[in-house]
């Protein structure tokens, strides 16, 4: 039924496009790998339907999101929690429902509209290898928390900044009621907590739910089950101006938000970062998979 609504879309846009030309449309991106799947994988999806796509990726964020409200970026994938806490100043703790409301009427003050979000939450989390989850049950915060007040030693691998942040590390264990010796808590660089916890220097990471790691490495994300941390779900956003010139872009952008989750991304950038496969291969096979090229 989806393929069936994405061909007769792009029939209906092809038809209308016949007298005046290919309607145009520019992409944008940030400079990393998901960013750059996305990017990607939107312009091959949107050029098959038939529009003429200018794509811009690889981007910094602030200066894409600039340009977005400046008009010269039609559509950008963006997180929830990226536009709340960066370009509107909104710090109290949402669900991310209330996150994805919040961020969708402020925005649509200055002419931008989210469209429906996808299931990817590219957020904090903790993780742990999955063997040493089979073995302890620790799936959640909640049983970490329970596991250390039980008296278990456990070694965390977290990045100086979140160690350090207001909404960081400390807060964590206040809402999950439970405390670790500083001694037992090794501060690094993002990027070289993942070997860290592979390699079984620590028993717990912190990292970034959609990171390609994640399964490459065979991590278990812990689930946060009393939501502590902010909402980071990835959703298409459009410049007003363009939906009312291209209604049925929205239709269209909403079949593809419904196909990606944290496990879908994280496979996605799996692919790009660990097995180095191209971003535009990667895009590409996405979407002849699921029938939308």
């Amino acid at each position: 039924m989806k393929r069936l609504m994405t061909t007769l879309t792009g029939l209906a846009l092809a038809g209308a496009m016949t007298t005046a030309g290919a309607a145009e449309i520019t992409v944008g991106g940030k400079n990393f790998t998901e960013q750059q799947i996305l990017s990607s994988m939107t312009t091959q999806y949107l050029e098959g339907l038939g529009y003429d796509v200018d794509t811009r990726a690889g981007m910094g964020s602030a200066v894409l999101r600039q340009a977005q409200e400046n008009g010269q970026i039609d559509l950008y994938w963006e997180y929830t929690g990226t536009s709340l806490i960066n370009y509107n100043d909104v710090t109290e703790s949402l669900s991310p429902e209330e996150s994805y409301q919040r961020v969708k009427e402020l925005d649509a003050e200055k002419g931008l509209v989210w469209l429906e979000p996808s299931e990817a939450n590219n957020t904090y989390a903790l993780a742990m290898r999955a063997e040493s989850v089979e073995e302890t049950g620790i799936d959640s915060l909640s049983k970490l928390a329970q596991a250390i007040n039980d008296g278990e030693s456990l070694t965390f691998a977290l990045n100086a900044e979140f160690y350090a942040r207001e909404d960081g590390w400390r807060p964590l264990q206040q809402a999950y009621d439970f405390r670790v010796s500083r001694g037992d808590v090794k501060r690094m660089d993002s990027g070289l907590v993942y070997p860290a916890l592979r390699d079984g220097e620590v028993d717990v990471g912190l990292v970034f739910a959609t990171d390609g790691r994640i399964p490459a490495f065979d991590f278990r994300v812990l689930e946060d089950d009393q939501g502590f941390f902010p909402a980071y779900a990835l959703t298409p956003v459009v410049r007003q101006e363009t939906l009312d010139e291209l209604p049925e872009l929205e239709s269209q952008m909403n079949a593809l938000s419904s196909l990606l989750d944290d496990a879908t991304m994280a496979e996605l950038n799996a692919r790009v970062d660990v097995e180095r496969e191209t971003i535009e291969d990667v895009a590409h096979s996405f979407l002849e998979e699921n029938e939308l090229l």
